[in-house]
C-alpha cells in the first residue's frame, strides 16, 4: 500500500481491509513522495502495519502494489492499481505559472500527466467509479482505457451502510434531537472555503441561534497538515470557545456527513458526497475552471443552491431546508458510481486477480463507518 498523503491513506484503507483475514497475504505500507506527506508516518502508526522505507520498497519484488497518488509510482516493480482519492475524478490538474503557452488543463488521474512515463502506461489497473470515467479517460489518455476498471465508489458505498447508524453519530457529537447539525466542509488550496471565506465560520457561530443549530467544521487533511494541527486549532481558538465542534482530521469525516442536516461547502469532494447522505447542500463560492463539468462535482455545482454573503444564514438554511426533499440530488449521486453497492465485491476480484491467487470464500461485506469524535 503506497501511502502518499493522509488523503490517500484513508482511501487506502478501505482497500486493505479486503485482504485483512486472509493468513496467505502480507500487506506492508511504504510513504510515498508528496509535498503534502506531513502526517502520514502518524497514520501509519496508529494502524500498526509494517511500514518499509521508500527506497527500500522501491527495490523490492511485490505481488501487487494500490496507490491513490501517483508520485513516483513508475519505479515501483509490481502489478500496480491506481484508484481515485475523491470523488471520482473531478479535479482539473494545477497549471503551473509562468510565461510559456497555455494548454488545456486534463483531469487529475485521467491525463497522461499522470498515467504514463517514458511511453508506457504505467498501472496494471486503473479504478474508475462510473461508466462515463471511462469515456473521459479515452479523451485524455485513449493508451490506458485497456487498463481501466469500473468498479465503483467506497465511500459511496459506505455511506449508505452507515446511513442506519445516523443517531449514534449524531451521538457522538452531542447533538441532541432537537437541534440540527450544519457541517462546514471545505477542500484545500487559495479557492477553497477556508482559503476565501474562513470567516464565514465565525458568522455562523454569531448568527445561528444556538437553541437550535450546532456547527461543524470538517477540512481536507492538506489543510490540516499543510498549514499544521496547531496552527489550525490557533486560528480557529475563538471559534472552539464559542462551540465550533471540529472534527480532527484522525477521524472519520463520513460519520459527520451521516450525522449532517445541512452540509455548507466548497467545491471538494466531502460537499459531493453530502449529497448522498440526504442532508440540504449550500455551496459557497466558485471552483472557477478546477471542476470538470462532466464529473459529479461538476453536476453539483450547476444544481444546488449557492450560500448569499449578503443574506441572513438563518434564512437560508431554512429556505434550504424547505425546498430539500430526498432523491433532490440523485442525479449527482448517480454520477459518482455506476456500481452502487459493489466496490468492495468488484476491488477484491480486482486485487486477487492481478495477484494470480484465488479468492476467499467469503462475501465482502460493506461495513458502516466507524464514529465520528471532536
Amino acid at each position: 500500500m503506497i501511502v502518499h498523503t493522509v488523503t490517500a491513506g484513508q482511501r487506502l484503507l478501505d482497500v486493505v481491509r479486503l485482504l485483512a483475514a486472509d493468513l496467505r497475504v502480507q500487506v506492508v505500507f511504504t510513504m510515498g513522495p508528496d509535498v503534502f506527506g506531513n502526517g502520514v508516518s502518524e497514520l501509519l502508526g496508529r494502524i500498526g502495519g509494517v511500514v518499509m522505507p521508500w527506497q527500500l520498497a522501491i527495490r523490492e519484488r511485490f505481488d501487487l502494489a494500490v496507490s491513490a497518488a501517483y508520485g513516483g509510482i513508475e519505479d515501483i516493480h509490481a502489478p500496480l492499481v491506481v484508484i481515485p482519492h475523491g470523488a471520482g475524478y473531478n479535479k482539473r490538474v494545477s497549471r503551473r505559472l509562468g510565461g510559456g503557452a497555455v494548454a488545456a488543463r486534463g483531469v487529475y488521474g485521467l491525463s497522461a500527466q499522470e498515467l504514463v512515463r517514458d511511453g508506457m502506461v504505467v498501472p496494471s489497473a486503473i479504478v474508475l467509479a462510473h461508466d462515463a470515467e471511462r469515456g473521459r479517460l479515452a479523451r485524455s489518455c485513449p493508451e490506458a482505457v485497456a487498463v481501466a476498471e469500473v468498479v465503483g465508489d467506497a465511500s459511496h458505498d459506505r455511506l449508505v451502510a452507515s446511513a442506519g447508524e445516523r443517531r449514534a453519530y449524531r451521538q457522538a457529537l452531542g447533538i441532541q434531537d432537537d437541534r440540527e447539525l450544519v457541517v462546514v466542509t471545505s477542500t484545500w488550496g487559495t479557492r477553497s472555503l477556508f482559503g476565501q471565506r474562513a470567516e464565514l465560520i465565525r458568522r455562523m457561530l454569531a448568527e445561528l441561534p444556538r437553541d437550535r443549530y450546532r456547527v461543524a467544521a470538517l477540512f481536507h487533511p492538506n489543510v490540516w497538515f499543510g498549514h499544521g494541527i496547531w496552527q489550525v486549532r490557533a486560528w480557529l481558538a475563538d471559534c472552539l470557545r464559542d462551540g465550533l465542534a471540529l472534527i480532527p482530521p484522525e477521524a472519520d469525516w463520513r460519520g459527520a456527513l451521516v450525522a449532517a442536516d445541512h452540509v455548507v461547502g466548497d467545491h471538494g469532494s466531502v460537499t459531493v458526497y453530502g449529497a448522498v447522505c440526504g442532508a440540504s447542500v449550500l455551496l459557497v463560492g466558485g471552483s472557477g475552471d478546477d471542476v470538470d463539468p462532466e464529473s459529479a462535482g461538476g453536476l453539483l455545482a450547476s444544481a444546488a443552491p449557492r450560500l448569499r454573503p449578503d443574506r441572513p444564514l438563518t434564512a437560508q438554511l431554512r429556505a434550504a431546508a424547505a425546498c430539500h426533499r430526498p432523491g433532490l440530488h440523485a442525479a449527482v449521486v448517480a454520477r459518482l458510481t455506476s456500481a452502487p453497492g459493489r466496490f468492495d465485491r468488484n476491488m477484491r476480484r480486482l486485487m486477487y486477480r492481478l495477484m494470480r491467487i484465488t479468492q476467499p470464500l467469503t462475501i465482502p461485506r460493506t461495513d458502516p463507518v466507524p464514529p465520528p469524535h471532536l
